[in-house]
């Protein structure tokens, strides 16, 4: 390769990266203008975090939503939606990257349509997430376990859900699902499929590590609310760090200790009370 081909590749690789990236930056902050306003619940975020108090303070059950279809539909979008806005930053790496080695496959062509279809395939394991969360939402609700402002109205739920997010965290299965997620291009190494199908795998496949690492975590939101503004943009910051900085795993086992005494020192409380 001459020095004037080595210049052109180069600068095909910024221009991907470019693109790829301001996809991305795009998404994300629909995403979360979208949650901001409400994602079609009828009240911003803003609004339901100023009026949520703590979990269990109201000691009371509350009246059920009406769930319908039509609800259940916006409960599933806000959801995959929310799931979208804290996952996608920490997917940054792994999909810039891929840009970079599918141009590399695929001189000539656009790369960032296949990071499209890797962003779709890594999307659709956190759609099927939403899904069991909606339908967990509507369970609790209808059991009198959250509030009208989609947060835990009983400290024995919320204990637990500290304690089972904190025991998550120092397991084996985390482990092993944060290193596959902090290790982009061994991923790509040993997990590369030619195609668009074979992208939409890999996405997928990537997708599901992220989950496994992240899933209680995510569990955390009916805990200090499903639409806590200071939960989400938390609970997001938490695990981008988890998954770039150097020390984020020992990050994630002390997170995990801080919130399994959390959830101790809440059934304690609890029980007390009792």
């Amino acid at each position: 390769m001459t020095v004037t081909d080595t210049t052109i590749l180069e600068g095909v690789l910024r221009r991907d990266r470019m693109i790829v990236g301001a996809a991305l930056v795009g998404v994300i902050a629909i995403a979360w203008i979208w949650i901001v306003i409400g994602a079609g619940t009828g009240m911003s975020t803003v609004g339901m975090t100023r009026r949520s108090g703590m979990p269990g303070m109201t000691g009371m059950m509350m009246e059920p939503a009406a769930w319908t279809l039509a609800y259940a539909a916006v409960m599933f979008v806000m959801w995959w939606v929310m799931m979208a806005a804290m996952m996608l930053p920490g997917a940054a790496p792994i999909l810039l990257l891929f840009a970079r080695v599918n141009r590399a496959e695929k001189a000539g062509n656009r790369p960032f349509v296949g990071t499209g279809i890797f962003a779709a395939g890594y999307l659709a394991a956190w759609g099927g997430f939403s899904m069991l969360t909606t339908g967990l939402q509507w369970g609790l609700e209808q059991l009198g376990l959250l509030s009208s402002m989609m947060m835990t109205t009983s400290y024995w739920l919320g204990g637990a859900i500290l304690i089972a997010a904190g025991v998550w965290q120092l397991t084996p299965v985390k482990a092993v699902c944060l290193r596959h997620c902090r290790s982009p291009l061994s991923f790509l190494t040993q997990s590369w499929r030619h195609g668009r199908l074979g992208a939409f795998s890999m996405g997928l496949e990537h997708g599901t590590y992220c989950l496994g690492c992240c899933w209680f975590l995510m569990g955390l939101l009916f805990f200090g609310g499903i639409m806590n503004l200071f939960w989400i943009a938390g609970l997001a910051g938490f695990i981008l760090l988890e998954k770039t900085i150097p020390m984020g795993h020992w990050l994630g086992r002390v997170a995990g200790i801080a919130l399994a005494a959390w959830g101790a020192v809440m059934l304690a409380s609890a029980m007390g009370s009792s």
